[in-house]
């Protein structure tokens, strides 16, 4: 990945961070990893956890960013986030799971979409 594809990932993750902030949520962990990949953003809304994919694009000409998080992916974020509950010893009364679209603006802020239970 290139220099510049990473500052617009980071970029959107800082944003996408912000407004589920702003709109109440508590983020608990940011790029968790382990051996099978990574989960941008997991987060508590009252009772709830969310495990969150933030997808940045500059345009929605090919679709919206959304479009991005199906089959194979969300299939894996399942996975992450099972091993997520497994390690965390986390015992949420409901899981869902988001997408988080960022659109960045030429000028001012960027345009997020927060997809509640997206997948």
């Amino acid at each position: 990945m290139t220099a510049a594809r990473q500052a617009v990932g980071a970029y959107g993750e800082r944003c996408a961070v912000r407004h589920l902030v702003e709109a109440g949520l508590r983020v608990v962990a940011r790029n968790w990893r382990c051996a099978d990949g990574e989960i941008d953003i997991i987060a508590w809304e009252g009772d709830v956890l969310a495990f969150c994919e933030v997808k940045t694009r500059r345009s929605d000409t090919f679709g919206s960013a959304a479009d991005a998080v199906v089959g194979r992916k969300a299939q894996r974020l399942r996975g992450l986030a099972a091993e997520w509950l497994r390690t965390s010893g986390a015992h949420p009364e409901q899981v869902r799971f988001d997408v988080v679209e960022v659109y960045p603006a030429r000028r001012g802020p960027a345009r997020v979409e927060h997809l509640r239970a997206a997948f």
